[in-house]
């Protein structure tokens, strides 16, 4: 309990730095001028799209054939670089979204100056700044404690130690913690860098491209094929030069034909471009995503935790009603809860509530003595008074289930007004000291305030559309269970009707599980047991998503899979979470799933054709070496492929709507598919081959053969991609026929023909071309469905 003359009237307060003393320390240096970064810098975009190991590799490949030429043998140079474009050009974007939405949510915190406190941005702050910290507040620079008034401040961020501590004047106090009750001001003693806070700001705000299933499974395909392309090449390399000793430079463009579409060189840069298109569409709906990886975390939640208040309801609430207990004034009572509001300075949205209908300018004659901030923990506060009669009372404002004894009669009142979804505080007079753990156990009970929450209009949508998408949501809750449970009902969430108090919760971790399993709504649950129940979820295999917007919702924010954040809520929620919700709007919330889903779906497919292309290219020159022929395309010929059957199809499947839940195991999941689709593409294509060299002969044959070939590979390839774009859609179905248009484009054009050297000699080899592709498709539908079986069952 903190003592002081009158919570009514300020006491006399710090004037802090004055606008002279503030100015001397800006030229000196002394700011708190550490950058807000929520992205990469422009040199660290541009280096991490250009300087890659598969830009080097296919560099390297594209000087050799400018030397031996021709120039179209090249065009996947051109296209290399085409795709380092558009890649640094999206991240810039992204940037540009992420950096205006970071500084709209950045912390602003009260700083007195010149006797008046106003919001600054924190790279305002400067040395010796006295900053006041409120509920909720972050601790944004180290400093020394010059006011406490019941503060109580949360260090887990720093120490791990969940429990709140109390502080009191001349304490120190470090950045990365967070006040959880009362309120203070404190001197800033180390700002800039020197700060805890430039560690913890950079790390928490920093736009990120790491640490997430899917980069790292990318990365490490591209770990193996590295492995897998260098004594493949050396093989290729020794079979072509002797096989063309005659021609080296047909040696050369043949070796450069079957190294270069071992490279998935597209798969990296699509997938920055997927995340980074997926920023920008949230950046508009004022969605800030702190760290990339959240997008793809949310795509995989399979249970959502939501905070009732400010996320099923909005923060404010009214007065309704006031209902007096045993004969009590109700005049004297309107006084008491007058005192009560002009006893605390940084009101809840309950005792707010209770200001605006109970002016604090009616118990101006009350003299306090005493104040007990409210604590999510004791689900209460309190005050003392010296009443103008001179008596001296202590009244506590909280729960009724809490401060009232068990069967006591109010409590069959409170329960029929929380089965209307109203809200109920019970103020009660009680002899004990504030502070004493038993103050709440002797109270005696004089009204009941009914406050009535504003719920979210866009909330019982946003459920239902969690309920079509298979998404379980879990209402947590520090107010009472049949409340919350009545407040769930009315927007349809199912189970709403079978409330649980979480003083009942089980304590061990697989009990609660079962019992979080089967619930829906939980009320009366403390910070330590949200945590928990956090745990408890994932600990039988639940991806979890958490939001909240109040300090009791810190730590669940941080031990959640996925932490949500409203824009409105408290600075320490702001910090811990990976997604903000700026303009607060819990709608959001369906949108960020959903790019999430878009994102991993869509990069899982468009991975199954790049990876095809590897596989079978690897196949095709063991093939190559064991038979020692020639290499049997151009680098010229599977450009053409690759762009006709992979780029430009992945572009557009890659940024399409897409449902589907995203699952685990990335990379075997992918390479499930696209080793047997390699595997028969590659086949298919070396028997028209083996078969053309056995029709074809004489001047001019290799390049039938090639021709004859690449018609194979292409129907196998355009076969994958009609697979890979199901289920189909107008639009699905049109870009895989312009794809085939495209080709038999270059079949019929005479200059393209020359350009690309295919040209289909008689009818016997093109129809067998045909016929070995249309085998290899009922080969590849057969293999698919076989493994599609696999993985429902895996998944089932």
């Amino acid at each position: 309990m903190t003592e002081r003359t009158d919570p009514g009237i300020a006491p006399a307060r710090e004037p802090g730095l004055s606008s002279a003393e503030v100015a001397r320390r800006v030229e000196r240096g002394e700011v708190n001028d550490v950058p807000v970064r929520s992205s990469r810098s422009v040199s660290e975009i541009v280096r991490a799209n250009v300087f890659t190991r598969f830009n080097a590799i296919i560099g390297g490949l594209f000087l050799v054939i400018l030397v031996v030429g021709p120039i179209q043998d090249g065009l996947f140079g051109f296209v290399i670089v085409a795709n380092t474009a558009i890649g640094i050009f999206q991240e810039l974007r992204a940037k540009h979204t992420l950096d205006s939405l970071a500084v709209i949510g950045e912390a602003k915190p009260m700083v007195r100056r010149d006797g008046t406190a106003a919001e600054i941005g924190t790279s305002q702050i400067v040395l010796g700044d006295l900053i006041e910290l409120s509920p909720g507040d972050k601790v944004v620079v180290d400093g020394r404690l010059a006011e406490a008034d019941g503060l109580e401040i949360d260090e887990s961020l720093l120490t791990g130690e969940a429990d709140p501590v109390l502080k009191h004047a001349g304490d120190e106090v470090r950045s990365g913690s967070f006040v959880v009750a009362g309120g203070g001001a404190f001197t800033a003693t180390k700002v800039g860098r020197e700060a805890y806070a430039a560690q913890l700001a950079d790390e928490a705000s920093r736009f990120t491209l790491v640490n997430s299933e899917l980069r790292n499974g990318i990365s490490r395909i591209l770990k193996w094929v590295t492995w897998m392309m260098a004594p493949t090449a050396i093989g290729l390399i020794i079979s072509q030069f002797t096989v063309e000793d005659h021609n080296w430079r047909e040696a050369v463009r043949r070796t450069v034909g079957g190294i270069t579409p071992m490279v998935p060189e597209g798969l990296v840069l699509l997938t920055s471009v997927a995340f980074a298109i997926g920023v920008v569409r949230l950046g508009r709906r004022q969605c800030l995503v702190q760290e990339l990886p959240a997008i793809e975390g949310l795509a995989r939640v399979d249970v959502v935790c939501l905070d009732k208040t400010g996320t099923l309801t909005e923060g404010g609430m009214d007065v309704t009603e006031l209902r007096m207990l045993d004969g009590a004034d109700e005049e004297h009572t309107g006084r008491v809860l007058a005192a009560l509001g002009r006893s605390d300075p940084h009101p809840n949205a309950s005792l707010q509530a209770i200001i605006d209908a109970y002016p604090p300018e009616s118990a101006k004659d009350w003299r306090g003595t005493g104040t007990l901030p409210f604590s999510s923990a004791r689900k209460y506060s309190g005050a003392a008074f010296t009443e103008p009669d001179g008596t001296t009372s202590r009244w506590l404002l909280g729960a009724p289930d809490v401060l009232l004894p068990e069967g006591h009669e109010a409590l069959a009142e409170v329960d029929r007004l929380n089965d209307e979804g109203l809200r109920v505080l019970l103020l009660s007079r009680t002899d004990r000291e504030l502070d004493n753990p038993l103050a709440a156990q002797a109270v005696v009970p004089t009204a009941l305030v009914v406050l009535e929450q504003r719920l979210r209009p866009d909330a019982a949508d946003t459920l239902r559309y969690f309920a079509e998408q298979d998404v379980h949501a879990k209402v947590i809750s520090g107010d009472n269970a049949v409340s919350v449970g009545a407040v769930a009902a009315k927007l349809g969430l199912p189970g709403a009707q079978r409330p649980v108090d979480a003083r009942r919760l089980p304590a061990g971790r697989e009990e609660m599980a079962q019992v979080l399993d089967e619930g829906a709504v939980f009320g009366r649950v403390t910070p330590q047991q949200k945590r928990d129940m956090v745990g408890a979820l994932q600990s039988r295999g639940h991806n979890v998503a958490m939001t909240g917007d109040g300090v009791n919702d810190v730590l669940a924010l941080k031990d959640a899979d996925i932490g949500v954040s409203m824009g409105s809520g408290s600075e320490a929620t702001r910090a811990v979470a990976q997604i903000v919700l700026l303009d607060n709007s819990f709608s959001t919330l369906p949108y960020v799933v959903a790019e999430g889903r878009r994102v991993i779906g869509n990069i899982t497919r468009v991975a199954t054709l790049f990876l095809t292309k590897t596989v079978f290219s690897v196949l095709l020159a063991l093939l190559v070496v064991f038979w020692q022929i020639p290499y049997p395309f151009l680098p010229r010929h599977l450009t053409l492929l690759s762009t006709l059957t992979i780029g430009v199809p992945a572009f557009f499947l890659a940024l399409a709507p897409n449902k589907e839940r995203a699952r685990p195991n990335f990379v075997r999941r992918v390479m499930r598919y696209a080793t047997p689709a390699g595997v028969i593409c590659g086949l298919t294509a070396f028997a028209t081959y083996l078969f053309a060299r056995h029709h074809y002969s004489g001047a001019g044959a290799l390049d039938a053969q090639t021709s004859a070939a690449t018609l194979t590979l292409f129907l196998m390839e355009v076969w994958v991609l009609a697979i890979v774009a199901r289920p189909y859609t107008w639009w699905r179905v049109a870009l895989v026929f312009a794809m085939v248009l495209g080709f038999l484009v270059v079949l019929v054009v005479p200059w393209l023909q020359r350009f690309f050297a295919l040209k289909l000699i008689g009818d016997e080899v093109p129809w067998s071309a045909v016929g070995i592709a249309a085998a290899g498709g009922v080969v590849l539908e057969f293999c698919w469905a076989w493994v599609r079986r696999r993985d429902t069952r895996a998944q089932a």
